[in-house]
């Protein structure tokens, strides 16, 4: 964080426009985040009453309403606000870059990494990633989210998160391939199918099928496609443990991916595909050129670490 940075002067035709501070922008951002001004100015070691002049003093100066203060609802941006906020946020990741390219010239890497991650690639990919860069660069700071596939697109679309870990489609993004996973039939360990080493997708043609939300979607419908069976799902939910729940209780059958299988429930069985079929995560990022050397260093130790 760059406490030095005070004053910025926005010109039009030679003439300052209006002027905001480094504190304004951050305070902005951080009410936006907490949806409190009492979180956000304890967070910032700020008086309510500082906070509320701040914000008030920034909207005078842009001449426009930011925030609406709503008893009933809370903290609500405006709909100026909510596109001040994305520019506010990329104004602040550049002091941050600024910021970086001082220390990496006099041999430091520094800065906040903000990742987001759905539960499992949480779990699987960034104990190890942290670990590595901690080790190597301890004056890095790791701010984690965790998420759906859909709330990762959008804290990376908004700037909440600098670099995501997400599941295709996503030509909106820059991305790079991280790990290819296997996807496999799960079944309950006395269903007719039991003794199959390996399943046909047209097996499954007339059978219940359990469809999982995270990032499941485009490859099972993908898979089902390549196979020219009809796909029908009976249950969707939306994350692995109750889809896996409701095979233990013989309420269908879910195709899921391998790191979400490493410890079954009891009654549960795990088969291989006919056709085969994988799921893709990559990192990505709103722009690989723009990324903090911070971000470029996270990119490169993911891929050395699980290449």
């Amino acid at each position: 964080m760059i406490s030095h940075i005070n004053k910025m002067n926005v010109f039009y035709g030679g003439h300052i426009i209006f002027v905001m501070t480094h504190a304004q922008i951050e305070l902005f951002v951080k009410i936006a985040d907490t949806g409190s001004f009492t979180k956000a100015g304890l967070e910032l070691n700020m008086t309510q009453p500082a906070v509320s002049r701040a914000i008030s003093t920034l909207e005078a100066e842009l001449d426009v309403t930011l925030l609406i203060r709503d008893r009933k609802n809370g903290i609500m941006l405006t709909d100026v606000g909510k596109r001040i906020l994305v520019l506010f946020r990329d104004i602040l990741q550049s002091f941050e870059k600024v910021h970086q390219e001082i220390a990496s010239e006099k041999g430091l890497e520094i800065g906040t990494i903000r990742v987001g991650a759905f539960p499992v690639a949480s779990a699987h990919f960034l104990p190890k990633i942290i670990k590595v860069m901690a080790e190597q660069y301890p004056q890095l700071e790791f701010v984690i989210y965790e998420g759906t596939i859909d709330e990762i697109k959008e804290w990376l679309e908004t700037r909440v998160i600098d670099v995501g870990l997400i599941i295709p489609p996503d030509d909106e993004f820059e991305t790079i391939p991280l790990f290819r996973e296997r996807m496999y039939a799960v079944i309950r360990d006395d269903h007719p199918l039991q003794n199959r080493s390996i399943i046909s997708v047209k097996d499954l043609s007339n059978e219940p099928l359990i469809s999982c939300k995270s990032g499941y979607e485009p490859p099972i419908v993908d898979l089902f496609n390549r196979a020219r069976v009809d796909l029908r799902i009976r249950f969707v939910v939306r994350n692995v443990n109750s889809a896996l729940s409701m095979v233990q209780e013989g309420l269908g059958i879910a195709v899921l991916s391998e790191l979400s299988l490493w410890a079954l429930p009891p009654n549960v069985l795990k088969k291989e595909l006919e056709p085969e079929a994988f799921r893709d995560i990559r990192l990505a990022v709103p722009s690989l050129k723009e990324s903090s050397n911070a971000v470029q260093t996270f990119i490169q130790t993911a891929r050395k670490l699980f290449p």
